[in-house]
């Protein structure tokens, strides 16, 4: 019984000692409140206390001067109405509870706009859930200080339509940016770094994504279950690690990847069952595919894709095809590859002989996986060579380019 009441007297006295040290900030819900519809609310320069529930249109106008903080407890601004904007605010110390999907903004409602916003130490950044035709814009984002897979989503859209996600900075997040079950989405000039997925799709249909630069997460941007997106103009480098991913397909159909740099990633391209729809086709076109572990990565021989007009430049390995022999039933047409080794004798700027890409010792590493280790390491450039110069067993024809490109260039 002595240790119980010790315990307790302990308990609280450390309780006491933390609620003393805790600032209590006026609350902004007053100020809220007593805002008209339709109105405009510049609260006056300071900290105020969350959480904030706005159910009515208005202006919300921090002028960059006013903080909500939550003291880490909740979400911290609901956005329960339609025609509501939020901006130049600083909103920071949300909760941490997944069930309860604490965040900076949560958005249940349509036409609203949330624009030029610090979004910090919080759970997940904006949440948008069942919510159309919104726009989020110009925010900084950034998730709690704890491991990766302990923070939340920087932006999430979750069965949500025709909103606009555009010149958001997001960084350490778990997922930068995921939408799920949500279409004819914008996601536009956004950049997301120090995540896990800077974008990840799950049965979302035609999205637009464009512009954006992702760099230093562990996959750029992955599409599963997600037809007719098309993903044009972005950068994304640096996806590394074993599971490093620029652009990943898992079952996905009818997309346009055209325009995009893929730069220093794991596996540039990674196609898993993709197209999976009957008699549709994934067009990926006009893009960069430069200095990867592997350009190109098929996890089986699968057909459907069309690679045209590309620039395949550095890899270690162009394409590779796990637990198969050859990426054959593709279509290769008119790329540019680094490694061709025939002429242009009338100077059409297309070699007079197809591109042919064979597999030689890079089969050790795609059949034994603990021998990907040493990929790259000079043993397996020597067996790769002598392999070449004096094949020990016929080579594998991976893939036949008939009019390779003699200089990088893009196709119409």
């Amino acid at each position: 019984m002595l240790l119980a009441l010790l315990l307790v007297t302990a308990l609280g006295v450390t309780g006491a000692e933390e609620n003393a040290a805790a600032p209590e900030y006026p609350p902004l819900q007053p100020l809220v409140d007593a805002t008209e519809p339709g109105g405009v609310l510049k609260p006056p320069p300071g900290i105020y206390a969350g959480p904030v529930v706005v159910d009515a249109p208005m202006i919300i106008d921090g002028g960059g001067q006013v903080t909500i903080d939550n003291g880490g407890k909740g979400t911290i601004l609901l956005l329960d109405t339609d025609g509501a904007q939020v901006r130049n605010m600083v909103l920071r110390n949300s909760g941490r509870s997944f069930n309860d999907i604490d965040a900076g903004i949560q958005v249940r409602g349509n036409y609203n706009v949330i624009k030029d916003n610090v979004i910090e130490n919080t759970l997940f950044g904006i949440d948008l859930q069942q919510s159309e035709n919104n726009v989020v814009r110009r925010n900084r984002i950034s998730s709690k200080d704890v491991s990766l897979g302990l923070r939340g989503d920087g932006i999430r859209l979750w069965y949500s339509f025709g909103n606009t996600i555009e010149e958001n900075q997001i960084h350490d997040s778990r997922d930068n940016a995921v939408v799920w079950y949500s279409r004819d989405n914008i996601i536009r000039g956004n950049t997301a770094t120090r995540g896990r997925y800077s974008m990840h799709f799950m049965y979302s249909q035609y999205n637009l994504v464009e512009g954006n630069r992702f760099w230093n997460n562990s996959v750029g941007i992955f599409l599963m279950y997600s037809d007719s997106v098309v993903i044009r103009n972005n950068h994304i480098s640096h996806a590394t690690g074993a599971t490093g991913i620029g652009i990943g397909f898992k079952e996905t159909s009818d997309n346009d990847i055209l325009n995009n740099e893929v730069l220093y990633c794991a596996n540039g391209l990674y196609l898993d069952l993709s197209p999976w729809q009957p008699d549709t086709t994934n067009r990926i076109t006009n893009n960069l595919i430069a200095y990867n572990g592997v350009g190109v990565q098929f996890l089986s021989d699968w057909t459907g894709n069309v690679f045209k007009g590309n620039t395949f430049q550095g890899n270690l390995t162009q394409v590779a095809v796990a637990g198969a022999r050859s990426a054959k039933r593709n279509i290769w047409e008119g790329n540019y590859w680094d490694d061709y080794q025939g002429f242009d004798r009338n100077n059409d700027g297309v070699g007079d002989t197809p591109h042919q890409f064979y597999a030689y010792a890079d089969r050790i590493w795609m059949d034994i996986p603990s021998a990907r280790f040493f990929k790259g390491s000079p043993v397996l450039e020597v067996i790769d060579f002598l392999e070449r110069l004096a094949p020990f067993s016929t080579p594998e024809l991976v893939l036949k380019d008939e009019q390779p490109l003699l200089h990088t260039g893009t196709v119409q």
